[in-house]
């Protein structure tokens, strides 16, 4: 028993001055590593904020912005007024003391969005096939924006589109109507859609946004012979190099007809490079004779597309067949489309306060509906107007009628003229837009044109276009003959047929940007002096100058304006070739008016003093200017 309790007490003993003393001290060193990781998470937490402070306002700017709204509603801007530049005098020799520099802006950073799986290719069923979320398309409602991490990502994959095993397209051949025993061997076998990981890049912050999905065309049955011609195979797909968004700009005549159809004469292809931050457009003349991939199939002219496609309820509705279309027949996958009408076209320019338009053909024709006759145009009688050379300012009726008119010209002449008007309102428009008026510009725009783009697609792309000098935009058109072929359809319709290889290759040019050697070529200063009395003369010439690339100013008057021939001036001492024979074809100045007289302190390479033979009338408009 005495054992009993001694043990007892030492176990007491033990456990009030050992046990319980370290049991403290532990409990008392776990508690302050508690305070001091606590404290360092105060600590860490403090900084964090501090550093990321600055980015908060813009992205609750960006934020407030991109809220889905039910109704766009126009408001009324103040129409600014253009006020003429003074124009300088020519002095002494002819050189220039005034080059036109184009400035480069960055791309901005991109992080890469998630993969976009594409669906099978389309059933044979009357039914047009439902899309599934992840294609993407979409219509204008606004579609809620899915933010990345604030800090940028330096790198992205862009995988380009892959080019289909296809043989070389069959669109036109020495003999357009072929029998109905012809046979056409299928070449197009449907793959996946390509993976784009691409993205808009947003002023503030990344956003992931993925472009929208094509889906593939159905493969045609070999022999088939549609309208008159045997359907051609689906051409193989462009190769696409570079992270490109291509929107397609479409103005229908919609106002003119009273059926409730839908022909769209402009359709445009404005691929914009955003690894290069260069611009290329692309007219497509609207009587090209093509395969329309309905559930039936069909072969008529690629205005009607739109139209055939809002009617029949196809799957993205008008958009949607017409971008199939242009995948099926030229290879070039669409993104997305703004249409206008004829009213939204004129509210648009009047909007920015007209634009400048360098007339360089004399054009013949007649009023047209809902447009208004440029300023200064000569009455012919019977009710004929003659357009001449020189530069015009024009409201948005004006324009109009400029960019419509074909009665000396062409489908392909018309196509070249709207790709100036736009790049008029681009110029324009530089003063008007920026990053803090833009989402109320966007809402007035709205109410003008139909459009898939949501407001953060244009915001991404707003940086490119503020940054764009007019040197880094290339316009492409199809050239007759060359191009295509004339063709009269069943029906006695006046089509074009596209020629294969020549169209292939047009193709993979707009897809690219200016070659090395094309931007050396185009890299000569040009000054350019009017030498007749024809008013603005200088302004034109450096405008189609410009429109070729090359980096050239209007100076004005020459000294003397009694010039009959044009003058090309050769301050470089080039031999042959190069810059001087591409600027002498462009303005047609003839070979014994190329002068050469090298000078190590010029202040430009060329100078072109105009004479009263000027003409730089490209083709497809019949010359009446007598030059």
């Amino acid at each position: 028993m005495r054992i009993l309790i001694s043990s007892i007490g030492w176990f007491a003993r033990t456990l009030l001055f050992r046990v319980i003393p370290l049991m403290l001290i532990g409990a008392i060193i776990w508690s302050g590593v508690q305070v001091v990781n606590a404290f360092g998470r105060q600590l860490t937490e403090r900084n964090a904020y501090e550093s990321e402070q600055s980015s908060y306002s813009g992205t609750a700017t960006f934020i407030a912005l991109n809220q889905p709204t039910a109704t766009y509603t126009a408001t009324a801007t103040s129409t600014p007024t253009s006020t003429p530049s003074p124009t300088p005098t020519h002095t002494a020799s002819p050189t220039a003391t005034a080059t036109s520099t184009p400035t480069e802006t960055p791309s901005p950073t991109e992080t890469p969005s998630p993969t976009i799986t594409p669906s099978e290719t389309p059933t044979s069923t009357e039914i047009p096939q439902l899309m599934n979320s992840a294609q993407l398309f979409v219509t204008n409602t606004p579609r809620p924006v899915t933010f990345a991490t604030v800090t940028p990502v330096s790198t992205q994959e862009n995988t380009p589109e892959p080019a289909t095993t296809t043989q070389a397209p069959i669109f036109a051949s020495a003999t357009p109507q072929p029998t109905a025993t012809t046979q056409i061997q299928p070449s197009f076998t449907p793959t996946p859609a390509p993976t784009n990981t691409e993205l808009v890049a947003l002023p503030t912050i990344s956003a992931t946004n993925p472009l929208p999905t094509l889906l593939f065309p159905r493969d045609v049955e070999p022999g088939l012979v549609l309208g008159g011609t045997a359907v051609p195979t689906q051409v193989a797909t462009v190769q696409r190099d570079y992270n490109l968004v291509n929107i397609i700009l479409l103005g229908g005549d919609n106002e003119l007809t009273t059926d409730g159809s839908v022909r769209t004469d402009t359709m445009i292809i404005v691929s914009i490079n955003r690894d290069t931050n260069t611009v290329n457009m692309l007219s497509f003349p609207r009587d090209l004779y093509v395969y329309i991939p309905t559930p039936s199939g069909m072969m008529n002219r690629l205005n009607v597309v739109y139209g055939v496609g809002e009617s029949i309820g196809y799957t993205g509705g008008g958009f949607g067949l017409l971008r199939q279309t242009i995948f099926y027949n030229f290879g070039i996958n669409v993104h997305y489309y703004v249409k206008v009408d004829f009213t939204g076209f004129k509210t648009i320019i009047d909007t920015i306060g007209g634009v400048g338009i360098s007339v360089d053909c004399t054009y013949q024709d007649y009023a047209l509906i809902g447009a208004e006759l440029p300023d200064n145009m000569t009455d012919l009688g019977d009710g004929l107007y003659q357009l001449g050379v020189g530069h015009y300012e024009m409201n948005g009726a004006q324009a109009l009628w400029f960019s419509r008119t074909r009665h000396n010209s062409s489908d392909f002449d018309r196509g070249r003229r709207q790709q100036q008007v736009l790049r008029a309102i681009w110029r324009k428009a530089l003063g008007t837009v920026n990053l803090s008026n833009v989402t109320q510009l966007w809402e007035q725009g709205m109410s003008i044109v139909q459009t898939d783009m949501r407001l953060e697609d244009f915001i991404g792309l707003l940086p490119i276009g503020l940054g764009l000098d007019i040197s880094q935009i290339n316009n492409f058109t199809f050239i007759p003959t060359y191009h295509t072929t004339s063709w009269t359809a069943p029906d006695g319709a006046n089509v074009q047929l596209p020629i294969a290889e020549p169209v292939t290759q047009l193709m993979n040019d707009f897809y690219r940007p200016p070659s090395e050697n094309q931007l050396l070529l185009t890299g000569a200063s040009i000054a350019v002096y009017n030498g007749t009395t024809n008013n603005l003369w200088d302004r034109v010439a450096t405008d189609r100058l410009l429109w070729e690339g090359f980096s050239a100013i209007a100076m004005g008057s020459s000294e003397d304006t009694t010039n009959q021939e044009t003058i090309l001036i050769d301050y470089t001492g080039q031999q042959k070739g190069g810059s001087v024979r591409e600027i002498a074809t462009i303005l047609n100045v003839r070979p014994e008016n190329v002068i050469s007289e090298p000078n190590p302190d010029r202040t430009t390479d060329f100078a072109v003093i105009l004479g009263a033979n000027y003409n730089s009338c490209q083709g497809g408009v019949v010359d009446i200017s007598g030059n």
